[in-house]
C-alpha cells in the first residue's frame, strides 16, 4: 500500500473511525488490515514488526471507538453536569434554564463570562498568588500554573480573568483544527504581561466530557519524523499535523492549525523588540507546549529559539522516544531554553505511554516532583515512573482525602477544596493516580513548595 504519509517512511497510525467489531476479530485472529480508505490501522511497508502487540492495538481501537459513538451522549451529560454546576451562580430561572436545556440554548450559557467548567469547579481560584513576587523564582512557575489552569474555560471568562483579575492582556483566544478528526478539538489562548514584557502561550488539557480529547490521549498511534525520533501520533494530530508533517511554510488550507497559527502571531509579536515568551498546559496541554517548542526546533526558527524563555508543563505524558530526548536536549543546551516538567505525586498521566520495550517513550528535562506535603525534588524521572508501584500510592490517596478536609485550618482558606475535587479524591482511593492529576495540586505545588530552581 502507497505510504498516505509524505515525510516519513515508518509509522503506525490507528483509525477508529474506520474499526469495527468484526475487523478487530480478524486482526486479533489473523493479522489481517485491510488497505486503503478502508484501513483501521496504517503501517509502513516492510514494518509488520509495528503490529506485533495486537492485543494493545485492538484495546486502543476498541476504546476509541467506544468513545466515538458515546461522543454525543457524553457531551451532553456535560453540558447538563456543568449547568447543574453553575447554577448556584447563575442569575437565571430555573424554568428558563431547564427550557434551555432542553432546546439547546444552554450553549450560549457556557460561553459567558460567569460560566466555570467542570475543571474550575475543581479548583475555584483566579487570582495569582499575591505572596509570590515577580523576582520570586516560582514566579514564572506559579503563573505557568495558573495559566494551565484557565486554559479549560471558555474565551470570556479567561479574558476577564485576565484582564480584570492579572492586570494583563488576553493577545487572542483559539479554536484550532485537527486534520485527522476532522473537527475543531485543540484550544489555547496567548496573553501578554505588559510589567515583564512577556507573553505567556497557554494550551488546555483533556476535559472531562470531551471524547475526542481522551480519544487522542488513548491513541498509541506514533511517527518515526526525520531527525528527531519516533513521536506521539495523537499528540502531532492535535498539534496541527497534515499529511505532509510539518512542512516549513504553512500549508494552504481554510483551517487554522495550532502550530502555524501561533508561530506566525509570536513571528509577529517579538520582531521588533525584545519580548520574552513562555509556552505552558497540564496534562495534554503539556504534551502539545514541549511538542511546540520541537517542530520551531525542527524549523530552525532561531528568533523565537532565542525568545522561548521556558517551557512549563504540568503533568504531561510522554511524547517521544530516546532519539526525540537527545534531539530535545540537544535544543534546550543550544538554545538556554528552560524546561521544567512539574509532577505531582502519584499522577497516572506522566507515567503513560510506559517507557517500556512495548512502547519506548522517554521523559527527558528537569523532572521537579512534589509529594504529598508539596515538597519539591529535582529529579530526572519520577518515582515509580511506569505507575506499577506498591500499596503506598493507596495510603498517600486516603491521605489526600483527609487532607482536603484540614488544609484550609493549616494553609488558609483559599486552599480550601470543593466537593467536586473531595468527590474525585474518594474516587482516587480506587485509582489514586487520577485524583491526582486535577490542576489543583499543581497550582498548590506552586505556590507552597519552598524551592530554589528558576
Amino acid at each position: 500500500m502507497t505510504s498516505p504519509f509524505k515525510f516519513t517512511r515508518n509509522y503506525l497510525v490507528l483509525r477508529p473511525d474506520k474499526a469495527g467489531p468484526i475487523k478487530l476479530v480478524q486482526f486479533l485472529w489473523s493479522g489481517y488490515i485491510a488497505e486503503g480508505e478502508d484501513a483501521m490501522i496504517l503501517c509502513a511497508q516492510g514494518e509488520e514488526e509495528n503490529l506485533k502487540r495486537k492485543w494493545l492495538i485492538s484495546l486502543t481501537l476498541l476504546l476509541q471507538m467506544i468513545l466515538l459513538w458515546i461522543a454525543k451522549p457524553m457531551r451532553n451529560f456535560g453540558l447538563a453536569f456543568e449547568w447543574f454546576l453553575n447554577l448556584p451562580s447563575s442569575n437565571r430561572a430555573w424554568l428558563q434554564l431547564s427550557l434551555d436545556l432542553l432546546t439547546g440554548d444552554l450553549k450560549k450559557e457556557k460561553e459567558s463570562a460567569s460560566f466555570i467548567s467542570t475543571v474550575g469547579h475543581t479548583d475555584k481560584r483566579v487570582k495569582l498568588d499575591s505572596s509570590i513576587s515577580r523576582e520570586d523564582v516560582r514566579y514564572k512557575r506559579a503563573l505557568s500554573a495558573m495559566a494551565a489552569k484557565i486554559a479549560y474555560e471558555n474565551e470570556a471568562f479567561i479574558r476577564d480573568m485576565v484582564t480584570n483579575k492579572w492586570q494583563m492582556d488576553l493577545i487572542k483566544f483559539y479554536d484550532f483544527y485537527n486534520y485527522y478528526q476532522e473537527k475543531n478539538t485543540t484550544q489555547a489562548f496567548m496573553l501578554h504581561d505588559p510589567v515583564d514584557e512577556l507573553i505567556v502561550v497557554a494550551f488546555r488539557g483533556t476535559e472531562f466530557f470531551d471524547a475526542d480529547a481522551w480519544s487522542t490521549d488513548l491513541d498509541i498511534s506514533w511517527f518515526k519524523y526525520r531527525c528527531i525520533g519516533k513521536v506521539h501520533g495523537g499528540f502531532m494530530k492535535a498539534l496541527g499535523l497534515t499529511p505532509e508533517g510539518f512542512p516549513d511554510e504553512e500549508p494552504e488550507t481554510e483551517y487554522r492549525l495550532a502550530y502555524y497559527t501561533l508561530r506566525k502571531r509570536l513571528r509577529d509579536l517579538v520582531k521588533d523588540n525584545n519580548t520574552k515568551f513562555i509556552v505552558t498546559g497540564h496534562s495534554l496541554g503539556g504534551a502539545l507546549a514541549i511538542l511546540f517548542a520541537a517542530i520551531l526546533a525542527l524549523h530552525n526558527e532561531g528568533l523565537l529559539l532565542e525568545r522561548l524563555e521556558g517551557v512549563y508543563t504540568f503533568g504531561q505524558p510522554r511524547v517521544g522516544d530516546k532519539d526525540f530526548q537527545r534531539f530535545m536536549e540537544k535544543q534546550m543546551k543550544d538554545h538556554n531554553i528552560k524546561y521544567q516538567r512539574i509532577v505531582y505525586s502519584h499522577d497516572l498521566v506522566p507515567r503513560i505511554p510506559f517507557d517500556s520495550s512495548t512502547f519506548l517513550f522517554k521523559h527527558f528535562g528537569t523532572c521537579l516532583y512534589y509529594n504529598s506535603l508539596y515538597k519539591e525534588k529535582i529529579l530526572k524521572e519520577e518515582p515509580n515512573k511506569n505507575y506499577f508501584a506498591p500499596m503506598f500510592k493507596y495510603l498517600v490517596a486516603v491521605w489526600e482525602l483527609i487532607r482536603s478536609f484540614i488544609i484550609p485550618y493549616v494553609k488558609g482558606w483559599e486552599y480550601k477544596e470543593t466537593w467536586l475535587l473531595r468527590g474525585i479524591r474518594v474516587f482516587g482511593l480506587i485509582i489514586p493516580g487520577f485524583a491526582a492529576h486535577n490542576p489543583h495540586d499543581y497550582v498548590n505545588a506552586t505556590r507552597l513548595a519552598e524551592s530554589t530552581v528558576e
